[in-house]
């Protein structure tokens, strides 16, 4: 698999030197999108937009990004690359892209000085197709997994692609896995986590604990026809391929968040949601094991 497919391009801006990065994912127009946010210490934009109760469906843009809180500043860059191809939502006075985005904690795995910023959300914006290169690379450059056990073993994360097909449906994932927990195999087994050989949960309070400091972050992709709602009860089923492949997954120290997409491109007939439901579970699940392999 090479990419999400329907439509979808991404861009990678990756700054190995410094370990961090950024990926701007571009939907097609006219696509429905919500969010399921899982952990209990997200860093984002526009995420309240994307709630079901809200009036917006259509997103521009999705940002993935490094850099903390700090990294949320390459938004501006990717909204500003939209607006020069005349993307976004319109009003009579200006065209506005919507671009939500979310975060991971890298700032300790390189120069915690340097992260992205508009410069580098416009350079992913330039490069995105529908390649997408997958690994310690963007916004999964600076990623980590297991440090539930401590930082001193931990083990690098990454970004990875999955997709699930059944009944004539697909759904695909990108995920950035950057976890407190360690990334465990269909089978139970540790595909990527804590070294230590003697390995006990280390209670973030302790000072030399530092785990707080992760993120899962996914985008679900679907051509399916879907309202907001529906969409919403997605990517909660996207959040359930994170509890499954990542052990502890969810904790209050992570601030995993699920992006969901339907394009509505699909001409299949009869949307079987439960299906889409459990697909999206596995496309999820795929990609953070595909992202540590």
């Amino acid at each position: 698999m090479s990419g999400l497919g329907f439509g979808f391009r991404v861009g990678h801006w990756t700054d190995a030197d410094s370990i961090t990065g950024c990926t701007v994912v571009l939907p097609p127009l006219g696509n429905v999108t919500s969010c399921d946010v899982r952990g209990s210490s997200p860093g984002s934009r526009e995420l309240e937009s994307l709630h079901p109760d809200k009036r917006l469906t259509e997103v521009h843009g999705i940002l993935l990004t490094g850099g903390s809180a700090f990294g949320l500043a390459a938004a501006d860059g990717v909204m500003d690359w939209l607006a020069e191809r005349d993307v976004g939502y319109r009003t009579k006075v200006a065209t506005i892209p919507i671009v939500p985005a979310a975060v991971i904690f890298d700032l300790g795995s390189g120069s915690s000085n340097v992260r992205p910023g508009p410069a580098e959300g416009r350079a992913a914006c330039e490069v995105a197709s529908e390649e997408i290169a997958t690994g310690v690379v963007g916004v999964g450059t600076g990623a980590t997994v297991g440090k539930w056990a401590g930082m001193g073993f931990l083990a690098p994360g990454g970004i990875g692609l999955g997709r699930a097909t059944s009944g004539g449906w697909s759904v695909s994932a990108l995920a950035v896995v950057n976890s407190v927990g360690d990334v465990v195999g269909s089978d139970g087994s540790v595909l990527a986590g804590t070294s230590n050989p003697d390995p006990e949960y280390l209670p973030p309070a302790l000072p030399d604990a530092q785990i707080a400091a992760n993120t899962v972050l996914a985008v679900v992709a679907t051509d399916a026809t879907l309202d907001k709602r529906d969409v919403h009860w997605l990517a909660g089923r996207g959040s359930d391929g994170i509890t499954v492949s990542v052990r502890p997954a969810h904790t209050r120290y992570d601030g995993d968040v699920v992006f969901t997409v339907a394009t509505g491109a699909s001409e299949t007939a009869g949307t079987d949601l439960d299906l889409l439901g459990y697909l999206a579970t596995l496309a999820v699940a795929s990609a953070v094991r595909d992202a540590v392999s």
